[in-house]
């Protein structure tokens, strides 16, 4: 049995019930050096294999032949197993020619960056939003730049994955000067989550403007709001519509 388990933030309270159930009963867990750690303290009796970052057709290809041998393995996902997490590569390594070798699979949901997130800001994704990850290393900057110029055309709210890295450490103000450039105007309210549910949490409501000198990082989650986003005190909304046919 192979499950692929999104174990939201990391903290048992972040995880579903499902989640917490699948990494106890399972006989290795299999993750990123990173998201492993989240969960070790948890289960310190539990068998272990990670991979570092740029590894992970090699930890899938591993978890896939462990379960085959019959051994019942959870591979971990900082998140959701379905958003940026592992549960594509292990359906395309599975393929329709490998399909009758492939052990028995499941995929488990679990909290996204964007949804907890946004609940430690307020409510900036109660309208149409769009998730974009800043990180090139598996998308030309190219591509990422014409999602963020599509997005504000739509009007979506924006929620940013990897806004910035150690290798990429502008990369947040070259988004921003793409909204500015695609005519996004420098005072749309915007919010950053960080070290979601995790020691150290905080969270902070800024302008466009503000955010284009914000020093972020991998540990960062950025919300940029649409036209109708507003700032409420310390939280952001993006206001659904409903209040316009609410007579007082």
């Amino acid at each position: 049995m192979l499950t692929i388990v999104g174990i939201g933030p990391g903290k048992k309270e972040g995880m579903t019930l499902e989640a917490y159930q699948a990494l106890e009963q399972s006989d290795c867990i299999v993750g990123y050096t990173v998201y492993v750690e989240l969960v070790r303290e948890l289960f310190p009796d539990k068998e272990y294999y990670t991979t570092p970052m740029t590894k992970e057709v090699e930890r899938c290809q591993w978890a896939i032949a462990q379960a085959r041998a019959g051994l019942n393995i959870a591979m971990v996902c900082s998140g959701d197993s379905g958003v940026y997490g592992m549960a594509g590569l292990i359906c395309e390594l599975a393929g329709d020619a490998m399909a009758k070798d492939m052990p028995e699979l499941a995929i488990l949901p679990g909290v996204t960056a964007a949804c907890s997130g946004a609940a430690i800001l307020g409510a900036p994704l109660t309208h149409d939003f769009a998730v974009i990850s800043l990180s090139d290393r598996l998308t030309p900057w190219e591509t990422i730049k014409r999602r963020l110029q599509a997005a504000v055309m739509g009007d979506f709210v924006i929620c940013l994955y990897n806004p910035a890295s150690k290798g990429r450490p502008d990369y947040l103000q070259k988004a921003c000067d793409i909204l500015l450039e695609a005519g996004m105007a420098d005072d749309r309210v915007c919010g950053v989550a960080r070290h979601i549910g995790r020691e150290g949490q905080s969270r902070e409501v800024m302008t466009l403007r503000q955010l284009h000198d914000f020093p972020a990082d991998m540990f960062t989650t950025v919300y940029i709001g649409n036209s109708m986003t507003r700032r409420y005190g310390d939280r952001m909304v993006t206001p659904r519509g409903y209040q316009k046919d609410v007579k007082i």
